[in-house]
């Protein structure tokens, strides 16, 4: 039997920016609590990531004492505090994919920041509690997202990362795939064969696999980005011309999960 533990947990408050590493986190319907809440969206609302403004990765948040802070990883501009009970009243439609969302907006000062660290001009949106957005039906029913990209977790092994950087040249860190839960045990790729876990109290339903994209080969230090580790990954996680490492997930039940729980594989 194999004992699965989680040794990570991860949050990205901003989708696209860089992530925040915790002891625990709450586990809501949408994702972790604070988990990709916020997003930013160009001159015709539309969702930018680092797929094509790799830049995005030097932007370090952190949430603490009610705030949500902003650190330029190049010293270019001060930080941004964002308080998280900022008042925001005017609400647009944005595009996440093919999916409209309806979002709070924040004021030009917030804005003019983003814009001055990335140089061109962006928007900050918040996600409110009333906002819907569902999942692929096809995968899960009735379930809703925040911003991310399709699902509300992301769940990869360190014997699946230990397998893929035994193929580098130059190993890379988890951080890379951006994954919410980390876990040690088993053998490489385990979780691809997982329908339903339970961490604690709370339980997931393992939906699919997560294809990668050219974030993966950006240096989340750096912003540079490389050909690796999506072209080593082609090469033997590649079904149905998309390349899979990890799965997607979504919860079952709400709960709170920390590092160090046991995963309970049914």
């Amino acid at each position: 039997m194999n004992d699965y533990k989680v040794t990570a947990i991860y949050i990205y408050p901003v989708k696209s920016l860089s992530g925040i590493s915790l002891d625990s986190s709450v586990v809501e319907e949408r994702g972790f609590k604070y988990d990709r809440r916020w997003m930013l969206v160009d001159e015709s609302n539309r969702f930018i990531t680092q797929r094509t403004h790799p830049q995005m990765a030097l932007l370090q948040p952190e949430i603490k004492d009610d705030k949500l802070i902003i650190t330029d990883k190049s010293n270019k501009l001060s930080p941004l505090f964002v308080p998280l009970n900022y008042n925001l009243e005017k609400e647009i439609t944005v595009q996440v994919w093919n999916d409209n969302v309806n979002a709070l907006l924040y004021d030009d000062d917030i804005n003019s920041w983003f814009t001055e660290a990335l140089n061109f001009n962006c928007k900050l949106v918040y996600m409110s509690k009333e906002a819907k957005r569902k999942v692929d039906e096809k995968y899960a029913a009735n379930k809703t997202v925040g911003f991310a990209d399709g699902f509300p977790f992301m769940i990869i092994g360190e014997e699946s990362l230990n397998d893929l950087n035994s193929k580098l040249k130059n190993p890379v860190p988890m951080i890379r795939f951006r994954p919410n839960i980390v876990f040690s045990g088993g053998e490489p790729f385990d979780e691809d064969g997982w329908k339903s876990i339970s961490i604690g109290d709370v339980q997931f339903k393992v939906v699919k696999p997560c294809s990668r994209c050219v974030i993966t080969t950006i240096n989340p230090d750096t912003a540079e980005k490389g050909k690796e580790p999506l072209n080593t990954l082609s090469k033997y996680r590649k079904v149905n011309g998309k390349v899979n490492f990890g799965m997607n997930a979504v919860a079952e039940k709400t709960g709170v999960i920390s590092v160090g729980d046991e995963i309970t594989v049914s």
